[in-house]
């Protein structure tokens, strides 16, 4: 035991304050040491090796004087915290522990100090050893990179008017080199050769440089191996590679289950249909974004609360659909699968991918979108022609190219991708300038629907809401006590003890209930209603497959992003006129009622013609399964937004166009595609061109509007065929002027002023849009019964 005096035990109990946290702050130093060697020298170092250490020396590096600079600072820094800690141990031995008894303290109390002066001098010396290494290292690999080729400090930026961002990409990587370690995974080290060789072989800005081994370069992506694709007969696989973890994923795999037997059957008569016909086997990736946890996965936590589950009862059928078509898949829910599966370089994601793509197609949505474009680098751009995005909503040609959304107001937090509308699949069919993707609802046999039939409950209803605020929105007292008049109200809203305060004391909520079991509360009761949320779900389509009358409210007006907040910031000018607009529009009565929940009267009324009527269950062709495998198998089978590009716009009406291909309909009221022109009308386009009919809107009607209200679907590919001056004249239209324009509601006419407009950028052709201003021209064409995302020719 040692003894000291007052004023040593003053100065030791100060000196065990101070050493405690300087401990930590020690430790800190080490670790902002470790980080500063990384950050500095990461840029400078090239892992040919995903797996190599950032911390390994490799003689090939090549670098500049910061990564000395950086290690002198460090060595610098440690030599000021060795001075100090000896002043410390100065002011420590100069203290007498030998005189008075007044404490006691062990004499290991203050070994720690002096291993703590141990370890900071290893640091230093570790330091220093690595400056000293490092700076050989640079001297040696400058001078063997001064004899390689006699070329590596010798190289010009080389002035091609075929790369005419050459100067300017090899500026920018003089300055930023060092910002993505992926610039160095590909050798780039800081000298002009090594900017150029990257900009050359790895992204394609500059020239190939002559005296370079051109076989050296990244392999230009080649065709995938084909093999044919068979119809498959056990999905066992595919809840193999939908993976476990998530309680998305779970519930996406016991819908696949539940469903199976109903998928097979389709799947054999789809197969029937096709007549043994040659199928391409495609590579697929199926990156799922928002459940990646980088999204937030917002959806998960809710599966068992009542949260929305139409985005992965989409995906589970997607994921089944593309299954049994027998295509390979991948399946990935994080960002470091993703990653894997593209061929991601180490980095921040500003280097193209390692790799070719080695998938034919990817299917995604918006969060998986900004993942890939943050992660791919260039190669995004190169491969954005393989993606399709699965898109709730849609999205219109008007908020999907950049520059004009930037110009004309139609920016949004979703939009401006400039990829081909129709890459964009939606749940329902929104608009025809995308593709409809939708999803299946389950199908009755004879047996069912005849029990369903018997044992319909003429006065029940359930109300079309999980979630306790659907409930809260004011309005719905006064409606709510007409139908508890005539009829008992279910409800099944998630609660977790306590029945939910919003739900009226007059309804039966049944909390929420299993798949199977809503079904069976669906299959008894007469009535579904809505109270105008969820916008556009696939629960009605269940309701009315089990018999229900669907019943929803009018919107006046009609909900939009003008006017209402969850349509806001979405790319879409879409005008909502109820809750679910597909069933109003394409089913309609008597499964469908719209009616004007602020008029009592025609509500009442409403209510007793549905109590006196009898439904059978129904369920449009194109939300079976059979359907979406037609529908997706014409997709994969025909859609091509890699190939090689239509002829291109005529920038003026100077420019010659080819001559037309359309001829006056023997009524005189529309075009359509002439017998004598074979191009393209003997099915060498998709959809085949000989579907196609041509008709002028009136002022206040889309495209969309406008074929629909001839029966027949607005077809955005078949843009090109009447954006020339010479289909005005065939409409007998007068143009005293014709205009090239960029505008998505182009080609038109201003008729009371005799000008005419033509499309000038093919991007912006779209259905979607009016002004009172024009009359559009609207190309339309036909749609087999049932399945209106193909034309009749078009399977």
């Amino acid at each position: 035991m040692i003894t000291v005096n007052a004023d040593g035990k003053i100065m030791v109990r100060r000196c065990l304050v101070t050493l405690r946290p300087f401990r930590i702050f020690v430790l800190g130093i080490g670790f902002f040491t470790l980080c500063f060697l990384m950050t500095s020298l990461g840029g400078q170092f090239s892992a040919k090796r995903l797996g190599d250490s950032p911390f390994t020396i490799r003689t090939e590096v090549m670098g500049a004087l910061e990564s000395r600079g950086a290690l002198r600072k460090m060595s610098n820094m440690l030599e000021m915290l060795m001075k100090r800690m000896d002043i410390l141990a100065r002011l420590e031995n100069s203290t007498d522990f030998h005189k008075g008894d007044e404490a006691r303290f062990p004499l290991d109390r203050f070994q720690p100090a002096a291993g703590l002066m141990e370890r900071i001098q290893a640091i230093a010396q570790n330091v220093s050893d690595i400056a000293i290494k490092v700076d050989q290292i640079l001297r040696n690999s400058l001078m063997n990179g001064k004899v390689m080729d006699g070329r590596r400090d010798q190289c010009e930026v080389p002035r091609d008017p075929k790369y005419p961002d050459c100067a300017g990409k090899v500026e920018w990587m003089r300055a930023r080199w060092t910002s993505d370690p992926c610039y160095a995974f590909f050798g780039v080290d800081g000298t002009e050769c090594s900017f150029l060789i990257y900009l050359s072989e790895v992204e394609w800005f500059c020239p190939p440089l002559p005296w370079r081994n051109q076989t050296a370069a990244l392999p230009s992506p080649g065709p995938l191996p084909r093999g044919q694709a068979a119809f498959r007969s056990d999905l066992t696989r595919l809840l193999e590679l939908v993976g476990t973890g998530k309680e998305s994923l779970i519930f996406m795999k016991k819908r696949i289950r539940h469903l199976a037997q109903q998928w097979l059957r389709a799947a054999r008569r789809l197969e029937q249909k096709l007549k043994g016909r040659q199928r391409d086997q495609k590579h697929i990736l199926i990156h799922i974004g928002f459940l990646t946890e980088e999204s937030g996965d917002v959806f998960s936590p809710r599966v068992l609360k009542g949260g929305p589950l139409g985005e992965m009862v989409q995906w589970a059928d997607i994921l089944t659909a593309l299954f049994l078509l027998g295509h390979s898949l991948r399946v990935t829910v994080s960002l470091k699968e993703l990653q894997s599966n593209l061929g991601v370089p180490p980095g921040r994601g500003n280097c193209p991918l390692t790799i070719p793509l080695p998938f034919d197609l990817i299917y995604t949505d918006y969060h998986g979108l900004q993942q890939m474009k943050q992660h791919m680098g260039l190669s995004f751009k190169k491969y954005s022609c393989r993606v399709r995005v699965i898109d709730t909503f849609g999205t219109e040609p008007a908020y999907n190219h950049e520059e004009y959304a930037t110009l004309r107001g139609y920016r949004t937090n979703w939009g401006y991708w400039n990829l081909q509308p129709t890459q964009f699949m939606t749940m329902f069919p929104h608009t025809p300038d995308n593709s409809f993707m939708g999803f299946v609802s389950e199908e009755l046999n004879r047996t069912e629907r005849q029990f369903i039939k018997s044992n319909k409950v003429s006065n029940m209803a359930v109300v079309y809401g999980k979630e306790a605020s659907i409930w809260k929105v004011g309005g719905k007292e006064k409606f709510l006590a007409i139908l508890n008049k005539y009829m008992e109200i279910h409800g099944t809203v998630y609660y977790e003890t306590q029945r939910p305060p919003e739900v009226p004391a007059f309804v039966k909520n049944h909390g929420l209930l299993p798949q199977h079991e809503f079904q069976q509360l669906l299959r008894k009761a007469k009535l579904f209603i809505g109270f105008g949320f969820p916008y556009e779900g696939p629960a009605p389509l269940e309701a009315i497959a089990n018999g229900c009358v669907f019943l929803q409210a009018r919107f006046n007006p009609p909900h939009s992003s003008l006017n209402h907040e969850f349509f806001r910031g979405k790319p879409t000018s879409r005008e909502v006129s109820s809750q679910h607009p597909y069933a109003e529009d394409f089913i309609g009565k008597p499964h469908v009622w719209t009616v004007d929940y602020n008029n009592s009267e025609e509500f009442e009324a409403a209510i007793k013609a549905i109590m006196r009527s009898q439904v059978d269950p129904y369920l449009p062709y194109e939300y079976t399964c059979e359907g979406m495998l037609e529908r997706i198998h014409a997709y994969i089978q025909h859609q091509d937004f890699c190939g090689t590009p239509s002829p291109p716009v005529a920038k003026s009406p100077a420019m010659q166009s080819p001559r037309s291909p359309l001829a006056l309909a023997p009524n005189a009221t529309h075009l359509v595609w002439s017998p004598e022109a074979g191009w393209g009308g003997g099915g060498s386009t998709w959809p085949p061109a000989r579907s196609l009919q041509v008709w002028v809107s009136e002022g206040r009607h889309t495209c969309t509007e406008t074929c629909q209200r001839r029966g027949l679907v607005c077809e955005p590919t078949f843009f090109r065929f009447l954006n020339k001056k010479e289909v005005f004249l065939q409409l007998s239209i007068t143009c005293d002027s014709t205009e090239y324009e960029m505008n998505h509601l182009y080609p038109a006419v201003a008729e009371n002023v005799h000008e005419c407009y033509l499309q000038k950028e093919p991007l912006l052709f779209s259905c979607a849009g009016y002004n009172t201003k024009y009359r559009r021209l609207c190309p339309c064409r036909d749609y087999r019964k049932g399945q209106v995302a193909l034309c009749r020719d078009c399977l």
